[in-house]
């Protein structure tokens, strides 16, 4: 039975410095999370509040996506997407969740589309979305600067730490800007020969406020092309806030 556990280490003391080892070890076992104290806990939104699930309540996003291929072609895909949650339900662990309703038009006036399902469940300690058939831990609770934890913990694809940053702080999406927000570190790795960089910025009584997903395969093949930043393949994708309400 998977279950998060949290770890607090402090260098000046000598006791837990000299169990690092062994708590490591929990680490690997236990899902390797750890939690950090907030800055300012009377003031810091709870981690329900980044995952508003009154029903009828909705955010809209303009999404642009890049597509690189080896020909060296780029198809460029600009849309819009709509969350709305749909319904409160129990699932079979007999926990409450909710159904979030996708839906996608090509442009500003145009007619949403159903798109996808998303589910969400609220837990003690994490907030777990699935999308396309797997479950993501999209952030520990109570949210805290630096707080680490295992987004597969819940699916086989296999360990991705996430890192929250930026907690409680304001951030600005377009032409809007939220007072109190979290960011989400999922991967921002960067070599010569390929990036990965996954970010995604939640806003309390909002939500999802800004998603960044960055996929490349830098040229490699020749030592005129390494450390260019040339791409071979690979994709980008951008969800940005357009504006959120209730139906």
């Amino acid at each position: 039975m998977y279950f998060l556990s949290y770890f607090t280490f402090y260098k000046s003391n000598n006791v837990l410095l000299k169990y690092a080892g062994r708590y490591f070890m929990l680490f690997m076992v236990l899902g390797g999370c750890t939690q950090q104290k907030c800055d300012d806990c009377l003031n810091q939104p709870a981690g329900s509040a980044f995952f508003p699930t009154e029903v009828g309540r909705f955010v809209e996003y303009d999404v642009r996506e890049e597509a690189y291929t080896l020909d060296g072609s780029v198809a460029v895909r600009q849309y819009q997407l709509k969350e709305v949650v749909a319904e409160r339900y129990t699932d079979p662990t007999g926990k409450p969740a909710y159904r979030i309703a996708r839906f996608r038009r090509g442009a500003e006036g145009q007619r949403w589309q159903a798109d996808s399902t998303i589910t969400l469940r609220l837990l003690t300690d994490h907030a777990v979305r699935n999308e396309n058939g797997k479950d993501y831990v999209k952030m520990l609770f109570p949210p805290a600067e630096m707080n680490v934890w295992n987004g597969n913990l819940y699916n086989n694809v296999g360990e991705d730490n996430y890192e929250l940053k930026n907690v409680n702080k304001p951030y600005t999406s377009g032409t809007t800007t939220f007072d109190r927000t979290a960011t989400v570190i999922q991967q921002n790795d960067s070599t010569l020969v390929n990036q990965d960089k996954r970010v995604e910025v939640y806003a309390a009584e909002v939500g999802l406020v800004y998603r960044e997903r960055i996929q490349l395969q830098f040229c490699s093949s020749s030592s005129a092309c390494v450390g260019k930043a040339k791409i071979d393949f690979g994709t980008r994708q951008y969800f940005r806030f357009k504006t959120a309400g209730k139906e």
